[in-house]
């Protein structure tokens, strides 16, 4: 075999590994774009369930005013979110928000058992699940991107073109305490 075949031999390989490695930095960074997107939309499910949720529970709760107020506001926080930070902190408020609404729910019986109360909070629990959903899976595309970014010889690659890590979408300090369950 003539050097000049095994030149080009080698030179090819590189070029198939750096077109692959490349293609690939894309091909997550679309996913995790899609993923993010997907929160979004999960999110916006979520926060467009609000207003109903909330004006059923009046009409039982009316001197409930102040837990009405911090829904909405949270809810406003929610829709102006634009990065994935606050994106992150205005699902906290809702998510808090919301166990304080349902606590006063807990407070009216015939609330309790009406459907519309029902159906809405059996939607917002499902939202909340597609949302842990999205949210795991745009970790996990996250989590494999970062790891190619960082680990040799994709590094390498990863630094000329300019790839940079991606936040991951996190938990608060309030979400990872323990649940006190009292009897």
């Amino acid at each position: 075999m003539s050097p000049t075949i095994i030149v080009v031999g080698v030179v090819v390989l590189a070029v198939v590994y750096l077109v692959a490695t490349y293609n690939g930095f894309i091909v997550l960074a679309a996913r995790i774009k899609g993923a993010l997107s997907n929160i979004d939309v999960q999110l916006k499910r979520r926060a467009d369930l609000i207003p109903n949720l909330v004006e059923t529970v009046k009409g039982y709760a009316k001197h409930e005013k102040e837990v009405f107020e911090n829904v909405t506001k949270a809810r406003a926080s929610l829709m102006g979110a634009g990065t994935l930070k606050e994106k992150a902190d205005a699902n906290n408020q809702v998510t808090s928000a919301l166990k304080t609404l349902f606590a006063v729910a807990e407070a009216y019986p015939q609330l309790q058992s009406s459907d519309n109360f029902k159906d809405l909070q059996r939607q917002l629990e499902d939202t909340e699940d597609k949302v842990a959903y999205s949210r795991q899976f745009y970790n996990t595309n996250v989590l494999e991107y970062n790891t190619r970014v960082q680990t040799f010889p994709s590094a390498i690659l990863a630094n000329m073109f300019g790839f940079k890590q991606y936040d991951f979408f996190q938990a608060t300090e309030e979400e990872r305490k323990n649940v006190q369950v009292k009897f």
